[in-house]
């Protein structure tokens, strides 16, 4: 087809977050873009649970404070299975370059956040991103 969209690389999104109406925004925002949302889990314990299981992962988009520990500890465990990971939240936390692919500062627009992944996905094939959003800090391919 030629002008159909051009096949995605990443399809199938982990989201982490505590705050329910950011949450709920947030998948609102990416199932219209045509995104694939596995699960939206608000603990530490859940996204593990949810990377351990084997289910298929393009991304986790990644709050750091979360009620029962640090979101650092679940990138840690998506960078370990090669899957990419978008922090998003108020301050970038340490040590994110080492398992992250790029940090997007709350508060943020949908279109920044649409933007953030796009630009992780070029990075990830290679290519330069088209539009680097407010707030985004994008780092080294970490996935």
């Amino acid at each position: 087809m030629l002008f159909g969209r051009k096949k995605r690389r990443i399809c199938k999104l982990l989201l982490v977050e505590d705050e329910p109406l950011v949450a709920f925004d947030t998948e609102h925002c990416l199932r219209d873009a045509e995104y694939e949302i596995v699960a939206t889990v608000d603990r530490v314990t859940d996204a593990m649970a949810v990377i351990d299981s084997g289910v298929e992962l393009d991304l986790v988009l990644l709050d750091i404070s979360l009620a029962d520990g640090s979101g650092v500890d679940v990138a840690h465990a998506a960078h370990a299975k090669g899957i990419a990971v978008l922090f998003v939240t108020g301050q970038c936390p340490q040590g994110a370059r080492e398992v992250a692919n790029g940090c997007l500062a709350k508060p943020y627009a949908q279109r920044d956040l649409l933007a953030s992944i796009s630009a992780i996905e070029a990075v990830l094939d290679g290519k330069a991103p088209k539009r680097m959003p407010s707030g985004f800090s994008l780092f080294a391919k970490a996935a």
